[in-house]
């Protein structure tokens, strides 16, 4: 893959890719959070996902690993591992390209097409942690703040989803040292909070954000 699409990119936006063995050198530092289906990563200028790709194959492989015996928690928690996996991109092409990578995986790791409420619910996941916006200004393509969903698998299907502003969430992390980019603390209350959702509830909202 060229490191780059064009100089003028580069001048405009200092738009230049990681190439996978440097990626995989920069993971392998910090390799036991890389291998952890629930440890959440966030790319702050994602590009087309050259780093959250090779995050997001670590993390199946952990997955294969714990549960590939049954093909009900290898689901789940492969949509679980995608769930922990968050990217802010300034470019449009560049965060549609790295939604459809991280996309492509998880379906040919799961063997599963469009139609499958697993495809949707990916697409619906990614669809919010994947956002086109300014890390450094913290607002979306829209101008609005960014804002996360912190997901959580609550076993049995269920899943939990809280949303959380970006801002709010990296301006603690200069006061109080913390563990998680989902810090709990007494100040991080969530702007929204959602019931327990199935796979088939969160592919079902897949059409209110546009169908994959």
């Amino acid at each position: 893959m060229s490191l780059i699409k064009s100089k003028k990119r580069v001048a405009d936006h200092g738009e230049v890719f990681t190439p996978e063995w440097l990626v995989d050198t920069m993971l392998d530092l910090v390799k036991d959070e890389s291998e952890r289906i629930d440890s959440r990563f966030l790319e702050p200028a994602c590009g087309s996902g050259n780093f959250l790709v090779r995050v997001l194959r670590r993390k199946l492989a952990a997955v294969e690993l714990k549960y590939g015996q049954s093909d009900f928690e290898r689901r789940h928690f492969a949509l679980y591992a995608l769930m922990c996996i968050y990217g802010i991109e300034l470019l449009a092409d560049n965060i549609a390209e790295c939604r459809a990578n991280l996309l492509e995986i998880i379906a040919e790791y799961l063997n599963i097409e469009a139609s499958d409420d697993l495809y949707q619910a990916s697409y619906y996941v990614l669809s919010w942690n994947l956002v086109n916006g300014d890390a450094l200004k913290m607002l979306a393509s829209d101008g609005q703040p960014i804002s996360f969903a912190e997901w959580g698998y609550l076993g049995k299907g269920k899943f939990q989803r809280r949303d959380f502003r970006f801002d709010i969430l990296t301006g603690m992390s200069s006061h109080v040292e913390q563990g998680s980019l989902f810090a709990k603390h007494e100040i991080f209350t969530p702007i929204n909070t959602y019931p327990p959702m199935t796979v088939h509830e969160l592919a079902s909202m897949a059409t209110e954000r546009g169908a994959a």
